[in-house]
């Protein structure tokens, strides 16, 4: 079966994503571009056809990497929970992720670009916009639903969702590293639910 340009180019861009994360979770900000396209079979030539740049390429694997990592939200919460029951789910959902057999190397991962993004402001800015997306992304999720008597507003559901962000990464890193001994979901549901007080959710 013959393979189109436009397939062959898809093939190449994914093969390069890959391997750019293997070498980048491995070597941090020492990856080398030369590394990545050899294990990926191809040339430089071909991750600057593709990407632009090393930069291109990293920049994309943010979002290719963030994109499917929230994709579940969605599933995991129904729309039918007030804000309460919503938090305890998402909040289970998360540690469950945290089971995944490849959580270690996800985590070493996101560590490793950070450590990138940290040392390039255009890197910097274009993961702390994917976060803040993502973070809109629950925002929306959470906004509406009925909290003692009323409905959260959007200004509200983004407060709790960067606090409810901050906890539950927290907390899946040290379940990965083994550093968390109360790790079951529900340690997750309590600590996630204790975040919806007035002093987190601010005025409407």
């Amino acid at each position: 079966m013959r393979v189109t340009r436009a397939e062959a180019k898809e093939r190449n861009r994914r093969a390069l994503l890959d391997a750019a994360r293997r070498i980048v979770a491995k070597d941090g900000y020492r990856a080398k571009l030369e590394e990545i396209a050899e294990q990926a079979g191809l040339t430089t030539g071909a991750v600057y056809s593709l990407f632009g740049s090393k930069n291109g390429l990293l920049i994309a694997l943010v979002i290719d990497y963030l994109g499917p990592h929230y994709d579940g939200i969605e599933q995991a919460v129904s729309t039918g929970l007030d804000l309460v029951e919503a938090v305890e789910d998402f909040a289970r959902h998360y540690r469950r992720l945290c089971d995944d057999p490849d959580a270690l190397s996800h985590l070493s991962f996101e560590i490793s670009l950070q450590d990138l993004a940290l040392r390039d402001p255009e890197l910097r800015a274009k993961l702390a916009a994917s976060v803040l997306a993502h973070e809109e992304r629950l925002a929306a999720l959470l906004a509406g639903r009925c909290h003692n008597g009323a409905a959260l507003t959007p200004r509200q559901a983004q407060r709790l969702a960067t606090a409810l962000r901050a906890l539950l990464v927290g907390l899946s890193q040290g379940v990965i590293l083994g550093l968390t001994h109360a790790g079951p979901e529900q340690y997750f549901a309590d600590a996630a639910r204790a975040l919806v007080t007035p002093d987190v959710l601010g005025p409407p």
